[in-house]
């Protein structure tokens, strides 16, 4: 996983440093996206069920740090955000029955388990009551969600599902409330590692894919 510790970061708006740790280290500078159209029915379908396992139920990341907010630009931000998980979640459920469930694996137990962890992780991080970390994990998981709806979309254009409109804000907005968030360098610091420590999570899950589709191959 490309990133750099948050003391090394060169300064800039809050909102600008988020963008960055996203884009640098988040679910689509990984190995697994770079393979784009290379990934079979069964590799889709896998990333589907696991995604479903990640985000699939309320309360998530957004509604958890929704909780949290106190700044009303952050509150107006994940009200709408909010709303649109339930279109999200829908949209997974539906893409989930339309590829089938995962698809036999070597050490399925293991995998379900380590996404279960990861779940909790980012429930853990979502509740933080450091102030702006919970926020900063949820616009990471908002800007990162764009690159996995390429995965979804692509996937639903083939199975036939309709593609919902993306409502989790356009990158320019978030970046906004991140700078509002973040005026001090206590919460631009705690931003940043809620950002990071959510596309960490990303990343694990990506990781854990590619693992599973090359345990297919050589099984």
């Amino acid at each position: 996983m490309a990133s750099r510790p948050l003391d090394e970061v060169e300064s800039g708006s809050a909102g600008a440093l988020v963008a960055m740790c996203v884009a640098e280290s988040g679910s689509a500078a990984h190995r697994w996206f770079a393979d784009g159209t290379g990934h079979g029915p069964r590799d889709i379908a896998d990333a589907i069920h696991f995604l479903c396992v990640l985000h699939g139920r309320h309360p998530g990341v957004i509604e958890l740090a929704a909780l949290r907010a106190t700044e009303p630009a952050a509150r107006a931000w994940l009200s709408d955000a909010a709303e649109a998980m339930t279109d999200e979640r829908r949209y997974l459920a539906k893409l989930a029955v339309a590829a089938g469930g995962a698809p036999s694996t070597p050490h399925s137990n293991q995998s379900e388990a380590a996404v279960a962890g990861q779940r909790a992780a980012l429930a853990t991080l979502a509740q933080s009551d450091r102030h702006g970390c919970a926020i900063g994990a949820a616009l990471a998981f908002a800007l990162d969600w764009r690159a996995v709806r390429t995965v979804l979309d692509a996937a639903a254009n083939r199975l036939g599902v309709d593609v919902p409109a993306f409502g989790l804000g356009q990158p320019d907005e978030m970046r906004l409330v991140a700078d509002v968030i973040g005026e001090s360098a206590l919460a631009e610091r705690a931003l940043l590692f809620g950002a990071s420590q959510l596309v960490r999570q990303h990343w694990g899950l990506w990781d854990l894919l590619e693992a599973r589709k090359q345990a297919r191959a050589s099984a």
